[in-house]
């Protein structure tokens, strides 16, 4: 694989003659996010962090998604923070799409370049901050821990996608492939964040219809997306919720990869309650 490139959100606002029409859609079904709705005027801040602003791409909502939320953190040189997590159930996926951050988990300090990966547990001590010189941007997708008597919550994870070889998905000659960073047999996990890879020409070629909830960043080039009944062009930089059982399929035409960070729920029991969400 060539080396990886990653498109990543710069705020600003349009020309006063731009036109209003874009891609953006929200249905019941699934919702597309373009990059060209990441303006200043949508940030959000955090407690206890400085430094910084993100953009909420998804959050638990009533008709939105279920099980998580998902961030891209814009943290400027100094900022980060010592108390970045509020909630002691949540466990957490940072992936760093520009510049470098430094992650100290449970007292180890580890230096997160542009495509690091982190994997943090819930109730871990941690901590970030940015000591380069330039912007670092991240995103941060939290889900909260489903615990399983019995099985005990994962170990962190700290890798670069640089480290990870793709698998390649059966019968494809390599055109579709994905980047698994957590084994998909530890059934301690009830989350996969993962990227997924087409070379120009690859196809998902039946349209998915299953239980996992899905948040899709695209990281680099285009396609078309199938989404429910609607074949939509997505490009880097645009975000997609797909609700569970949401049919989606996809074909890259090229020029280029098309690679996008992708969220899943996975490995436990469906609640039969909805009240225990």
């Amino acid at each position: 694989m060539a080396n990886p490139k990653y498109y990543a959100p710069t705020g600003g606002h349009p020309d006063q003659d731009q036109l209003l029409t874009d891609r953006a859609m929200f249905t019941d079904a699934y919702a597309v996010i373009p990059k060209g709705t990441m303006r200043d005027i949508v940030t959000s801040a955090l407690p206890f962090w400085d430094g910084t602003r993100l953009w909420v791409l998804s959050r638990p909502l009533s008709g939105f998604a279920e099980t998580f939320s998902q961030y891209i953190m814009e943290v400027q040189p100094g900022g980060g923070s010592d108390h970045p997590e509020t909630d002691a159930q949540a466990q957490a996926v940072l992936f760093v799409v520009e510049g470098e951050v430094a992650l100290t988990l449970d007292g180890d300090t580890h230096q997160l370049a542009t495509g690091g990966y982190a994997y943090i547990p819930p109730g871990s001590d941690w901590t970030l901050r940015n000591r380069g010189e330039t912007i670092a941007r991240f995103h941060w997708v939290r889900k909260a821990y489903e615990a399983v008597p019995g099985l005990s919550a994962p170990d962190p994870i700290i890798t670069n996608e640089r480290d990870v070889a793709p698998n390649e998905m059966p019968g494809t000659q390599g055109r579709w492939s994905t980047t698994r960073f957590a084994d998909p047999e530890d059934l301690r996990h009830d989350m996969h964040v993962n990227i997924v890879n087409f070379e120009p020409g690859g196809v998902i070629p039946f349209a998915e219809t299953h239980v996992m909830e899905h948040g899709l960043y695209v990281l680099e080039g285009k396609a078309v997306y199938r989404l429910n009944q609607d074949w939509v062009e997505v490009e880097a930089g645009d975000y997609m919720w797909l609700r569970a059982f949401c049919p989606q399929a996809c074909y890259a035409g090229g020029p280029g990869r098309f690679r996008y960070l992708l969220y899943k729920d996975v490995n436990r029991h469906m609640p039969l309650n909805l009240s225990r969400r």
